[in-house]
C-alpha cells in the first residue's frame, strides 16, 4: 500500500493516541503506526507479573476532557498493567482513534526529500508513506536490551526481557527462576513471583534506594474526591517541579535537624514518591543534604531487612550514588522477599554475570546458577534508543543514527536541527521519565506540536527545522541546568551509561516541567526563534 497523508505518527501509547486527535482535530490527515499488535505503547509491551502504575492514578490522565476524565474510575490508587490497558482502550474507543492506526506494522526506514518538504517512510509490511510531518511518539524507555548477554540464545529454558513478556504469561509455578536487575522493574517482578515460584535468584549488581508503596482501594468516596479536583489538577500538573500534584515545600537551610527528620518521616510514611518530588529539591545539588536523606532512606531499608549480608547486598551504600539522583522505585514488601527460604540474592558487582550457559547463569568465578526460567530486567537503550532502531535520514544524508552516535543534541527536545519536520515527544533534552510524570509532559509536548503546526498552517509555511544556532542554545541551557545537579555525576540510564559507546548527557531536562512549559510557551509567542520555516 502506498498513502499520501498530511501527518504520520509512530507509536500508539500516551502520546501517540493524544497527537492523533488533536492533528484529526486540526483537519489533517493522519496515520498511526504500531510495533504491537494493539494499542497501549508501555502497557501494551510492559505485561509482566506486578507492572503497575507509580504514579497516582488519577493524575496518569488526560487532562483536555473533563468528561472523559469524569468518566473513568479507578479501582485503586496504584492500578496494575491490565486496568491500565483497558483505561487506554477506554480512551481509544471513546475518541474513535482506533480505525486510524494500523498495528503489528513497523516504521523501518524514513528519508526526507528537501526538494519536496515531505517524509518517505517504509514499514516491514512493505507499505509505504509519504507524509509531510513525521512525528515519533516511541517512548523514552521502549528499546528493550534485549541481547545482553553472551550465550542467550543456547539456554535451554525460557528466557525473555521483561518489555516483552508474553500476553498469556509463563507458567513460574515450581520453577527455578532468575531474575537479573533490580530497578524498578525487576523490583516489581520479584515481589510478585517469589511466592510461586520454587526457587528465586535475583542477580543485584546496583542496589536501589526503594520507597514502600501504599496502595488503597478506590470506591465511590474516594473517586468523588479526585474527580472533583479536575480544573485543580489540569491547572497545577504542567506546573509542578516534576508534573505530579505535589511540589518540593520546605527550605533545607530553613529548618531545624528535628524539624527536617520530621518532614523526611511524613513523607515517607506516605507510601508515594513524594519522599523523592516534593520532601527537599537540595537533595540534588548539595551533595551533603543528598547524603543525609540517603542514609535516613538506607536505615528504613536497613531495619526491615535486619541480616547484615542482605544488606551489604541490597542497599546502596553512600560511595555508590545518592538518593534521587536514580530512578527511585516504588515496592511492596520489596525487602522481605529476601527473607524467604526460597530466595537468594546474588550479588554481581564484583563477580559479574560472564555468560548464559545452557543450564542458566555463569558468573566470572565460573559459578553456574541452574535455572529453568531467566526474567532480564536488564533496561533500554533510554530517550534516543527507539528512533536510532529506525534508518532516519534528514537533509542532505544526515543520519539520526550517527548523529546521535556522535552527540544526543535536539532542540526543546521536540526537534533535531537537520531533520525537518520530524517532531519527537519523550525524547532527549525534554521533560521525560527520569523527572516527570509521563502524562502530564507528553500532553504538554504533543499540544506544543500541534500548536507549532497550526501556525505553520495559517503562516502558509510547510517546512520547519531548528536553526543549529537555535539547538546549540538549547543544548547550552539544557547541560548548564542539568550539569548543576548531582543526577550527572552518576552512571545510570539518566546520562546513557547503560549502553555501551553511548555519547554521554543527561537524556531528561532538569530544569522542571513548569519551567520547560513556560519556556516552550515563550518561544511559541515570540514565533517560533531558533526554529527557521519555509
Amino acid at each position: 500500500m502506498n498513502k499520501t497523508i498530511d501527518a504520520l505518527i509512530i507509536g500508539a501509547g500516551v502520546a501517540g493516541l493524544y497527537q492523533l486527535h488533536q492533528l484529526r482535530r486540526e483537519g489533517l490527515t493522519v496515520q498511526g503506526v504500531e510495533a504491537g499488535s494493539d494499542l497501549g505503547g508501555t502497557w501494551y509491551w510492559n505485561r509482566y507479573p506486578g507492572a503497575k502504575f507509580d504514579s497516582e492514578s488519577y493524575i496518569y490522565q488526560y487532562l483536555f476532557d473533563e468528561d472523559l476524565y469524569k468518566d473513568w474510575t479507578w479501582s485503586e490508587r496504584f492500578p496494575g498493567q491490565p486496568e491500565i490497558e483497558r483505561w487506554m482502550h477506554y480512551v481509544a474507543d471513546r475518541l474513535d482513534l482506533r480505525k486510524d492506526f494500523t498495528f503489528s506494522t513497523r516504521v523501518t526506514k524514513a528519508d526526507f526529500n528537501g526538494e519536496t518538504g515531505r517524509w518517505r517512510v517504509e514499514t516491514d509490511t512493505g507499505d509505504t508513506y509519504d507524509t509531510r510531518f513525521l512525528i515519533g511518539c516511541t517512548g523514552m524507555l521502549s528499546a528493550p536490551l534485549e541481547d545482553r548477554f553472551p550465550g542467550q540464545a543456547r539456554f535451554k529454558g525460557t528466557i525473555l526481557h521483561t518489555a516483552r513478556y508474553p500476553k498469556g504469561g509463563i507458567a513460574l509455578e515450581g520453577k527455578r527462576v532468575g531474575v537479573i536487575g533490580v530497578g524498578a522493574t525487576g523490583i516489581q517482578v520479584i515481589q510478585t513471583i517469589a511466592p510461586e515460584v520454587a526457587d528465586l535468584k535475583v542477580f543485584v549488581r546496583t542496589p536501589q534506594y526503594v520507597l514502600p508503596m501504599k496502595n488503597p482501594k478506590y470506591g465511590s468516596e474516594e473517586a468523588a474526591w479526585y474527580k472533583s479536583r479536575f480544573e485543580e489538577l489540569k491547572t497545577n500538573l504542567p506546573n509542578t517541579f516534576t508534573g505530579f500534584e505535589y511540589d518540593f515545600q520546605h527550605t533545607w537551610a530553613d529548618l531545624t535537624p528535628e524539624e527536617r527528620l520530621a518532614v523526611l518521616e511524613d513523607v515517607h510514611a506516605d507510601g508515594s514518591l513524594k519522599l523523592w518530588l516534593a520532601s527537599f529539591a537540595e537533595m540534588f545539588f548539595d551533595p551533603e543534604v543528598c547524603e543525609e536523606i540517603s542514609a535516613f532512606v538506607r536505615a528504613k531499608m536497613a531495619a526491615r531487612l535486619k541480616d547484615p549480608k542482605l544488606i551489604d547486598i541490597l542497599v546502596p551504600k553512600a560511595e555508590d550514588y545518592g538518593f534521587g539522583t536514580h530512578r527511585v522505585p516504588l515496592e511492596t514488601n520489596y525487602l522481605e522477599v529476601y527473607l524467604r527460604d526460597n530466595v537468594e540474592a546474588v550479588s554481581v558487582r564484583q563477580n559479574p554475570i560472564k555468560e548464559i550457559v545452557p543450564e542458566g547463569v555463569m558468573l566470572e568465578d565460573g559459578t553456574v546458577y541452574e535455572l529453568d526460567v531467566i526474567i532480564m530486567a536488564v533496561g533500554f537503550d533510554a530517550g534516543s534508543g527507539a528512533l536510532t532502531r529506525i534508518d532516519i535520514t534528514g537533509r542532505d544524508g544526515m543520519s539520526l543514527r550517527d548523529e546521535w552516535a556522535k552527540d544526543i543534541r535536539t532542540t526543546l527536545g521536540v526537534q533535531k536541527y537537520g531533520f525537518p519536520n520530524l517532531f519527537m515527544t519523550g525524547a532527549p533534552l525534554a521533560p521525560s521519565a527520569a523527572l516527570c510524570n509521563m502524562t502530564t509532559c507528553l500532553q504538554q509536548q504533543t499540544e506544543w506540536i500541534t500548536d507549532c503546526i497550526r501556525h505553520m498552517e495559517k503562516a502558509g509555511k510547510s517546512v520547519i527545522e531548528p536553526t543549529e544556532d537555535g539547538e546549540d542554545a538549547w543544548v547550552r541551557h539544557h547541560d548548564a541546568t542539568a550539569n548543576a545537579t548531582l543526577i550527572s555525576k552518576t552512571n545510570s540510564w539518566y546520562t546513557g551509561s547503560n549502553v555501551a559507546g553511548k555519547p554521554r548527557r543527561v537524556l531528561s531536562y532538569t530544569g522542571g516541567v513548569g519551567t520547560y512549559r513556560k519556556k516552550c510557551q515563550e518561544i511559541a509567542d515570540a514565533g517560533y526563534p531558533g526554529f527557521a520555516m519555509s
